[in-house]
């Protein structure tokens, strides 16, 4: 698998978006929340992701960009975990809901606990529907 998060990848539909905001499950592996959304979208690929970081909580926006080029850099290294699971196209949106701005190294567990978490989340959904 290529480890790369090109434009197919990336969430930017503003109607998708504001249906995963509506209809959405979401998992936590603090301070990194995901909500998810199984629908159907344009990429060939299983997902798209999108990230965001809340102004509220860093008034800088050197301190949000840097937290999602953080956010993005970890999640491109470790998608296969949640492609390795996906069997229908999902979209989803990391948010950073921590107050303090935290370092490569932490934001590469984080982000591994919550892909896991995921990945067990939507094992969960489907064997539940089955």
């Amino acid at each position: 698998m290529k480890h790369t998060l090109g434009k197919e990848e990336r969430l930017k539909s503003k109607k998708l978006i504001e249906r995963l905001y509506t209809e959405r499950n979401s998992v936590k592996a603090f301070p990194l929340r995901m909500i998810f959304l199984q629908t159907e979208h344009t990429s060939n690929f299983p997902a798209q992701v999108g990230v965001s970081v809340p102004k509220r909580n860093f008034k800088s926006a050197v301190d949000r960009n840097r937290l999602k080029r953080l956010m993005r850099e970890s999640y491109r290294l470790q998608k296969e975990i949640v492609y390795n699971n996906l069997e229908k196209p999902y979209i989803f949106m990391i948010s950073y809901i921590g107050k303090e701005a935290c370092n490569y190294d932490e934001m590469f567990l984080k982000m591994e606990k919550l892909l896991t978490r995921f990945a067990d989340e939507t094992k969960n959904i489907n064997n539940d529907k089955v």
